[in-house]
């Protein structure tokens, strides 16, 4: 006789009964136990290494006569002599008055209005001396470097000076103090250092003070014959005149300092930097020279002679220049660094960006170029000049070092020298120009192009992906592809960092906080509808935006023609697969053998976007109900095998099981469930296990239907089920459980659980899985409790071996210190617990009770260890 409390037990309705309040229908069962909706996960699109370095590869958009060549040539020639600094694109007026020398010694005109008032400031003279010395050097330079010795007649040393003569003056300018012509050359007799301009050498009339120094070329002694330069000055003037310039000029004591700066200058000029151009000249094999180049470089540096102030630079490029022509690699990389040292800008900046891209072209000089440290001159180049005015200049900076990046080894170098920051510096400035001019910079898509792929190199990087997130790259990256949408080659080089940055967590919950990327990227698809390797693209990043998080679902699904747009791009590609595969007339090859078609790629892409959108609970439904996704989904599961192509396959199968999770009456997929059904069973017929356990999670939620568990029982797919719990993988016997539990809503369907040992095999999960996986022990007792629904007598329902070993199960499953004794992982100890606690524990006790009070005990059990 039952107890009272086993009366109320046996009044329970089964676990697969719905009810209004209180009982869940087997889907939610499913959904709680299993996340009965589930993102897809797909690889990311391949993009194959180029074979060649060209600042644009073969499936550029660009047409070679719309596009910077890749191969030039490049001779000493093509430099520039004089090199200075970019003029100021301000137009200043021209002066109306000119002073002009006077014609005779007697003329009474006031020499203030012919000449202007000397600086008082020391370090004002300086400058402007320095300049006028510039000036006059560009016309005065002799031969690149002549004989070596002096002329028998030469008896003294000859040093540069940073001293001028005012060309046509009648003064004399001497250490800062304007002087007579008579009083001038008095001063000569007193001092070492004399007169120079033209940016030549000052005499020296003590010949001790170089002793023993090499002897200097005549270009290198002088800019000019010392009568030319008394020619030049002018011997008119009066006392009046000197006594007010003086007046003006700087104390004895900083002329003094002055003149000792310019001994040591003159020192250092004679006695490091002569003999390493000396060397330079003889041009005997390049190690030597390279060997010079590289003495040079430091010894300029010691110097503080490198940048654009030095007097002699223009010296030191033409020799640097003429070198050039020698063609060595290496030799061309150690004269380029030496040269962007001098600080050369307009043209001579371009050659010199040019030199070092036509080396890096070849991956054989990369060696080179990593022992040459040529990485950080091509930085400073780009954190330091004018963008607007050396556009060309910087898209072969740039360039090299794109083809630099695609070097392993070369990341970790880039990025600890500022790489992700000076690049997005640039493109900040692009998106700055265009946004306040409406117009892009001329060649700033060459440029984006260049600056794009590097960062698609570097994005693979945790340190460069950690920096583009601290200054909200993204957003700007957004804006470029916004601004040059016409560009494919600029949109597909972002996609591509796209790709690479959302398989990250953090940056994809960047991304898509960044609201207005949906739309841009809808934009993308609608214009490069066709263009495969850029849609591909962003679609798989729209598949990782929305793969874990519902705000980007929602979002996504709000931007206006979202859905329409992934469903015509699917029709578009579905049409295209299928012409190339009718056009291939059916021939079967091998997987291994035939190369993933180009719209079969898009269109598992695709399927994915759909899956992860079906998640939502307001787009699902919606989705359910769409004639043309759903019959999208359903052809391409008609014409494709999962041997032909398993990905999408098995993404278009998780879509289909996603959509058929909603119970709505519009649902098409409930309308067509049947027809849905006989395509599964393809699947189920297979040997891809992946294929198997999507098509039984389908039927898991159809067959909450009566109509599909009639058609399950006569097609015999009730016995896959049952075969599937020998399966050993604990997804696969948790589906297939799914499904007979819903078998179990009829009880003339019961009695299929006893066909090929069904009860045996639901106890061997239970026991095989029940310590490790709740959930699914959960699911095998309310099955095994619907099916006891009329039990008379446990053996007879169960059979007695089958019984013992439930009355044997049950007990030390229930029993806490048992069931959760350590042997997870401390991790997911809380975890299971709560699973325990929550999901097994009330169904395993209501099934140990009905065991027990239908059998009768014939002899003690032993506990079986686990």
């Amino acid at each position: 006789m039952l107890s009272p409390n086993d009366k109320k037990l046996e009044k329970l309705d089964p676990f697969y009964r719905p009810s209004m309040s209180k009982q869940k229908t087997s889907a939610e069962i499913i959904s709680e136990a299993r996340n009965a909706l589930r993102t897809v996960r797909t690889q990311r699109p391949f993009t194959p290494q180029e074979d060649q370095r060209k600042l644009f590869g073969p499936t550029s958009s660009r047409t070679p006569e719309n596009r910077p060549p890749s191969s030039f040539s490049l001779h000493a020639s093509s430099f520039e002599s004089s090199d200075s600094r970019p003029i100021s694109s301000a137009r200043l007026s021209p002066l109306e008055l000119r002073p002009k020398a006077p014609a005779s010694p007697t003329t009474e005109e006031d020499p203030c209005l012919s000449f202007p008032k000397p600086p008082v400031d020391p370090a004002q003279m300086r400058r402007i001396s320095s300049a006028r010395a510039r000036l006059f050097r560009a016309a005065s330079q002799g031969p690149l470097l002549p004989d070596r010795t002096l002329p028998p007649a030469e008896s003294k040393k000859i040093v540069e000076s940073k001293e001028t003569v005012v060309k046509g003056d009648p003064m004399v300018k001497i250490n800062g103090i304007y002087l007579t012509e008579s009083n001038a050359m008095g001063h000569f007799k007193s001092h070492p250092l004399q007169l120079t301009y033209d940016g030549g050498f000052s005499e020296m009339k003590e010949q001790e003070m170089f002793k023993g120094t090499t002897s200097l070329p005549s270009h290198l002694r002088s800019g000019g014959s010392q009568g030319k330069r008394r020619s030049r000055a002018s011997s008119h003037s009066n006392s009046s005149d000197v006594s007010r310039l003086e007046r003006r000029a700087v104390s004895k004591a900083n002329l003094q300092e002055k003149d000792t700066e310019i001994e040591v200058d003159e020192v250092f000029w004679n006695t490091r930097i002569v003999p390493i151009l000396h060397e330079l000249e003889k041009e005997e094999n390049i190690e030597t020279i390279c060997a010079a180049c590289t003495q040079l470089h430091h010894a300029l540096e010691e110097g503080n002679m490198l940048g654009n102030k030095f007097q002699r630079r223009s010296i030191l490029l033409k020799t640097l220049y003429k070198l050039v022509d020698i063609g060595s690699d290496l030799l061309s990389l150690k004269l380029a660094k030496l040269i962007l040292a001098l600080k050369v800008s307009r043209k001579n900046l371009l050659n010199v960006c040019k030199l070092i891209f036509k080396i890096s072209r070849s991956e054989k000089n990369d060696s080179l170029i990593e022992n040459d440290s040529i990485l950080e001159s091509l930085l400073e180049v780009l954190r330091n000049e004018d963008l607007h005015t050396n556009t060309e200049a910087f898209l072969y900076c740039m360039g090299a070092i794109k083809f630099i990046s695609g070097n392993p080894r070369f990341l970790d170098e880039m990025i600890s020298k500022g790489a992700v920051e000076i690049l997005m510096n640039l493109i900040k400035q692009i998106n700055e120009n265009t946004k306040k001019c409406g117009t892009c910079l001329p060649n700033s898509g060459h440029l984006l192009v260049q600056m794009t792929a590097t960062l698609r190199n570097l994005a693979d990087s945790p340190p460069a992906r950690s920096k583009l997130l601290s200054i909200s790259a993204l957003p700007q990256l957004c804006m470029v592809m916004g601004q040059h949408m016409v560009d494919k080659d600029v949109c597909t080089n972002i996609a591509r960092i796209f790709s690479k940055l959302t398989s990250y967590h953090d940056c994809c919950v960047a991304l898509a906080n960044y609201s207005r990327c949906y739309s841009l990227f809808l934009k993308v698809i609608n214009k490069y509808q066709k263009k495969q390797d850029l849609v591909v693209r962003i679609v798989f990043i729209l598949g990782n935006l929305t793969a874990k998080n519902n705000q980007a679902r929602e979002q996504f699904s709000k931007e206006r023609g979202s859905i329409p747009t992934l469903l015509s791009l699917f029709h578009t590609f579905y049409r295209l697969d299928l012409c190339t595969e009718e056009q291939a007339g059916g021939a079967q090859q091998p997987k291994a053998q035939r190369p993933r078609a180009q719209a079969e790629d898009v269109l598992i892409k695709l399927t994915r976007v759909l899956a992860n959108l079906a998640i939502h609970p307001g787009i699902g439904p919606a989705l359910a109900a769409n004639p043309r996704a759903v019959g999208l989904l359903l052809a391409t599961l008609e014409y494709k095998s999962i041997e032909d192509c398993e990905e999408l396959v098995i993404n278009t199968t998780a879509t289909i099981n996603n959509l058929s999770y909603y119970q709505v009456k519009n649902s098409i997929i409930q309308d067509k469930k049947l027809y849905i059904a006989e395509l599964l069973i393809k699947l189920l017929v297979s040997n891809n296990m992946d294929g198997i356990l999507e098509a039984v999670r389908v039927f898991g939620n159809l067959s909450q239907d009566h109509d599909i568990c009639d058609f399950i029982v006569q097609k015999n797919v009730h016995k896959f089920m049952i075969a599937l719990l020998d399966a050993k993988h604990q997804d696969i016997c948790f589906s297939a459980c799914g499904v007979l539990l819903n078998l179990t809503v009829d009880k003339d369907k019961r009695v299929i659980l006893k066909e090929g040992g069904g009860i045996k095999k639901l106890v061997d999960c239970l026991r095989h899985f029940g310590p490790t996986d709740w959930q699914l022990a959960c699911l095998v007792c309310k099955t095994l409790w619907n099916f006891s629904e009329n039990i008379t007598n446990a053996s007879s329902c169960f059979g007695d071996e089958d019984t013992n070993t439930l009355l044997v199960l049950l007990p030390s499953f229930l029993d806490e210190e048992l069931a959760l004794d350590g042997s997870f992982d401390p991790d997911l100890k809380n975890y299971h617990k709560l699973q325990w606690e929550t999901e097994f524990r009330p169904v395993a006790q209501q099934l140990l009770n009905r065991i027990q009070s239908h059998h009768t005990f014939l002899e003690p059990l032993p506990i079986p260890s686990f």
